[in-house]
């Protein structure tokens, strides 16, 4: 975990720069740290990382044209050799905040200030929007703080407090993420962000924009029922995403569930997470399929370990994340051999 003094550097770190861009992972963890500290600042604006899985260059490039004197890296487990370069040579210094685990030479780079809770003395993996809130403090951000948290399936301590402060958006009795995550109104919230965050550009700075200014759960609720941009994505993917969620419950399964699809939409990993949620006991695997290429979503007990072992058999693989919950990316000509030896190592 953060410490105290690691906090309060962070904090004069981020007071200090004039002209932060904020450059953030492409879902409700990373979004919701970018609006916490947005608030908190005052200034700065922010950019969905829709790269993977390094952040490339053009972001750097982005930053320099917008002035920046520090570019805020949030939620993203790797920065990438090109985008770190570009900075480097504009002499303008990273800031990096994150939890995930992963071996990056970025670390210790002199260019590069990292803040990460699974790097320090007391290793931990609370999300990114947990430590921008213990830097903030800011208690009329703290509904968005759990947006973020249970997004990323963890319940934070401070859950209680949001509960009592807006009890319409709680349920009694709520002891794990999923449950906040799936059975809320804050719940419901939360996922409709990440449904905001798969818009065209223009109507993500829209999204941010309005959350910068929204000042309660009540106003964001609203919002849906209004003819925005946020609005009208959310109803028409949530339809789609409730007709592939509909079908991968019909899929027989013993060990693993493993459920595969293609499309325009990419929500491999919101499927994954409900998919999970219903049937704890299972391993889950979200195949999307597109131009040849297969992105998974994998969700079980030391899931990482069993992908750790099967990626270096598959050509042009990559992959990685936390030790319940991973990504990954393989050739779709070798989903069938992928499966068969996931399903066997499982078991």
């Amino acid at each position: 975990m953060l410490t105290t003094a690691q906090l309060v550097d962070l904090r004069e770190r981020l007071e200090r720069s004039q002209n932060p861009i904020f450059i953030y992972d492409n879902d409700a963890d990373g979004l919701c740290s970018y609006v916490l500290l947005r608030r908190f600042l005052g200034r700065g604006k922010g950019m969905a990382v829709r790269t993977h899985p390094d952040i490339d260059a053009g972001y750097a490039r982005k930053a320099q044209s917008l002035g920046a004197d520090l570019v805020i890296v949030l939620d993203c487990p790797f920065l990438g050799d090109a985008f770190v370069e570009e900075l480097v040579k504009a002499s303008i210094p990273i800031l990096w905040i994150d939890h995930h685990v992963v071996d990056s030479s970025h670390y210790t780079h002199s260019h590069v200030t990292a803040f990460n809770p699974a790097r320090s003395v007391k290793p931990s993996a609370e999300p990114v929007t947990y430590w921008c809130y213990k830097t903030t403090q800011r208690t009329e951000d703290m509904w968005i703080a759990l947006m973020g948290c249970v997004a990323d399936h963890y319940l934070p301590a401070f859950a209680r407090t949001v509960g009592k402060l807006y009890p319409e958006f709680w349920k009694q009795g709520i002891r794990k993420p999923f449950e906040a995550y799936y059975d809320s109104e804050l719940g419901t919230l939360a996922r409709a962000l990440g449904f905001g965050l798969k818009d065209s550009v223009s109507h993500v700075v829209y999204l941010q924009n309005f959350l910068i200014g929204c000042s309660s759960p009540q106003l964001m609720l609203a919002e849906l029922s209004s003819p925005s941009s946020f609005a009208e994505t959310y109803a028409r993917l949530k339809k789609r995403y409730n007709a592939l969620i509909a079908e991968a419950l019909t899929i027989s399964h013993d060990k693993v569930v493993f459920y595969r699809y293609s499309g325009t939409l990419s929500i491999s990993s919101e499927l994954a997470n409900e998919l999970s949620y219903r049937f704890p006991q299972r391993y889950i695997v979200v195949a999307y399929v597109n131009a040849g290429v297969c992105t998974m979503s994998l969700r079980g007990t030391n899931v990482k370990s069993f992908l750790e072992q099967l990626l270096p058999s598959f050509d042009s693989a990559t992959g990685g994340g936390h030790p319940d919950a991973v990504g990954a990316r393989i050739r779709a000509e070798d989903i069938e051999r992928f499966k068969e030896s996931f399903e066997k190592l499982v078991t």
